[in-house]
């Protein structure tokens, strides 16, 4: 494009009698493009294109704000459920147009690839909302390098099984392998030092073995080594997450895998134009294929079966048959355990999802008892101390915000309940009211306020003490289990057979 004072400086020199052919050696333009300037008097001509495409600036607006700024993530969203065709860089242009923000931050450069070379993988931290949570989590990438193929998955933190479990997943879907594999400088892979000199642990190297791959780590601070997989987690945080809603760990890992494995490998690279998916199909000449039978990776627990028969393995107690207590080994599976008890497979069970703790996993028919250790939700406790009033419902968010592992939170909500069914409602909210203007806890403490309350002269109840009302908050009995009583009415029954008074002699 020439700018408008190169036009005006050529329709000037013309005017004072240089010809064509030397306006074009000088100015370094065609002699054409001379001419046109000359036709035009300097003037730029405006031409108005009948097939110029158009976008709603109130939808533009929005979709920046969904898709955090991210224009690759509207130019999808635009075709997908809108129906817009536009082109990428026309997209660009109306964003600066609209003012609505800078361009993305700038990839990173590339060194020359060669096929069936190496794959890199590395984590990245990040921070989603999950079923309008904000939840941490870890992304794990896989990445073949030449090909520019991808696997994707997130986990609540990744340690060193979960990286096994990954890679085979991984691996198991592409079916290849290549024989490097460019790590940073982790402690889940290395035993001791770093870069060329790290050495790896012995039980991620018999790991890589079976599939046919070696590790090798970077040097510190040269983590643009692994540049393809560092530069895939600033594609998934413009091109992935931005528009997106996700409701659970296994909503966010199905949409992760089906973007990285249907969506982005038929999609053109940004600067070779070349598909991933076509790439790959010529890489797998280079690759190593994986054996025909690749074991899935296996961590063994030990764990004690209490009096129930309930073995607790990730939060989660797991039914144990038989009669004889004792330990057992647990095997983790990426997605089941097994329990093994005397050299013998008992039971297999598919673990919870992730989030769930507190259940009881059994087969049909089995009692549902409690385990001595599982701890009961507080749930309904909670919901009748809300009904109370709304001085009750802060002090209880403020208990909420301890730790989620403090045992004592659960304690304390259990106590406050049981002091409600104690107390008359209006000695109760003045209690609460005078413990929350003191930052005050402690049970004892509570209750010896409570007295005091009792005792003060000035308090009067301003409405009767009758039972709650019945409504949605109160539900049937669920804040303790029912005791067991039919044996007695067997009892009964054989008293009434034999002529018995029931009475003991």
């Amino acid at each position: 494009m020439i700018d408008a004072e190169k036009r005006k400086a050529v329709y000037l020199l013309h005017e004072n009698g240089m010809g064509v052919r030397e306006l074009a050696r000088r100015l370094g333009l065609s002699r054409g493009a001379v001419r046109d300037i000359i036709k035009g008097k300097g003037e730029r001509k405006n031409i108005n294109r009948k097939d110029q495409k158009q976008v709603d600036p109130v939808l533009l607006s929005k979709l920046y704000a969904d898709c955090d700024g991210y224009v690759e993530r509207i130019h999808d969203k635009l075709k997908e459920e809108h129906s817009v065709e536009v082109g990428y860089s026309t997209l660009t242009r109306l964003v600066r147009e609209m003012g609505l923000g800078s361009s993305p931050k700038p990839r990173a450069s590339l060194v020359p690839d060669e096929p069936g070379a190496e794959m890199q993988h590395d984590t990245s931290p990040y921070k989603l909302k999950l079923a309008g949570q904000v939840t941490p989590v870890v992304g794990a990438s896989l990445y073949l390098r030449y090909s520019k193929m991808r696997y994707v998955k997130f986990y609540p933190n990744f340690d060193r099984y979960r990286m096994k479990c990954f890679f085979y997943e991984a691996l198991m879907h592409f079916g290849f392998c290549a024989p490097v594999c460019i790590i940073d400088n982790t402690s889940l892979a290395i035993l001791r030092g770093s870069g060329a000199n790290a050495v790896m642990v012995p039980e991620m190297i018999s790991f890589a073995k079976q599939y046919g791959f070696k590790w090798r780590a970077h040097a510190i601070r040269h983590s643009d080594r692994k540049g393809g997989v560092e530069s895939g987690f600033w594609y998934i945080e413009t091109n992935f997450f931005p528009g997106r809603t996700f409701s659970s760990f296994e909503d966010l890992n199905r949409q992760a895998f089906d973007w990285a494995t249907q969506r982005i490998v038929l999609k053109p690279h940004a600067k070779s134009k070349l598909i991933p998916a076509q790439l790959f199909e010529f890489e797998k000449g280079y690759l190593q294929r994986l054996p025909p039978y690749v074991a899935p990776p296996v961590a063994e627990h030990f764990r004690d079966t209490d009096k129930y028969g309930y073995a607790a393995f990730e939060g989660n107690y797991f039914w144990v048959p038989g009669e004889g207590r004792g330990q057992v080994k647990c095997l983790r599976l990426p997605s089941k355990i097994r329990i093994i008890k005397n050299r013998e497979v008992v039971a297999e069970y598919d673990l919870p999802q992730w989030g769930v703790k507190n259940e009881r996993i059994k087969p049909p028919g089995v009692p549902d008892i409690r385990p001595n250790n599982c701890k009961a939700p507080t749930g309904a406790e909670e919901r009748r101390l809300k009904a109370l009033g709304p001085e009750v419902e802060i002090y209880l968010a403020e208990i909420k915000k301890w730790p989620e592992s403090s045992i004592k939170k659960y304690q304390v909500i259990r106590q406050l309940f049981r002091l409600s069914q104690k107390l008359h409602p209006d000695l109760f909210l003045k209690t609460i009211k005078r413990a929350m203007e003191y930052g005050v806890t402690d049970m004892e403490t509570i209750e010896r306020i409570a007295i005091y309350q009792l005792h003060d002269s000035s308090f009067t109840a301003e409405r009767a003490f009758d039972d709650p009302p019945e409504s949605d908050l109160y539900p049937e009995l669920d804040v303790s289990e029912l005791p067991d009583l039919s044996k007695y009415d067997e009892c009964d029954d054989s008293n009434e057979q034999s002529g018995g008074d029931g009475q003991g002699t």
